[in-house]
């Protein structure tokens, strides 16, 4: 089984694809880059655009693992929603099943949150309501950490000091989440 991952820092922080690859026993690649958003995946002018799209051509995966960047999904909706479709229509012509990798409110409480001005229950709700749309939309698989994240927040310490990128706790309960969207694909598949 080969998973191809696109997104950023959320993804290689930890070098959670390898606890992916670990929990999954599959070849896990990721294209990523600290604070690209999907559009980016789509651009064959930027090296992250023409490296993925050239994979999406010319070689085979199994699954494909989509995350926007952090606030993406709330603060431009337009360009979240129009490149999972477009990212998510690749996909399927390439053979694979896309993932909707949803992620997480930024640490209640914390600098960054207040920085934004939002609080941690409506960032939480807004990400989760435009991870789940897009993936009704498209037909997607989801991988809720964010849902996981909003459950586990209060008694797991699931963030690195800066409050927004993950723990390697919370890089292992990601890369578990993502691991179960896939084995129920597959179980459904049967």
């Amino acid at each position: 089984m080969r998973i191809l991952m696109l997104g950023n820092s959320f993804i290689f922080t930890n070098n959670m694809p390898q606890m992916l690859a670990d929990l999954t026993e599959a070849e896990v690649v990721h294209h990523t880059r600290g604070g690209a958003r999907l559009s980016e995946q789509l651009n064959p002018n930027t090296k992250l655009g023409s490296q993925t799209q050239a994979a999406l051509q010319n070689e085979q995966w199994d699954y494909v693992v989509l995350q926007e960047m952090s606030y993406g999904p709330i603060t431009a909706p337009k360009s979240f929603f129009s490149s999972v479709e477009r990212l998510c229509r690749q996909i399927r012509a390439n053979g694979a099943v896309p993932i909707l990798f949803a992620t997480w409110a930024y640490q209640r409480g914390g600098a960054k949150l207040t920085d934004k001005g939002w609080d941690y229950d409506e960032m939480a709700q807004k990400l989760s309501e435009a991870y789940h749309k897009a993936a009704q939309e498209t037909n997607a698989l989801i991988a809720d950490v964010g849902r996981r994240f909003y459950e586990l927040s209060d008694t797991q310490d699931l963030y690195a000091a800066d409050g927004v990128h993950l723990s390697e706790l919370g890089s292992r309960i990601a890369a578990e989440t993502i691991a179960a969207a896939i084995q129920t694909h597959k179980e459904n598949e049967l």
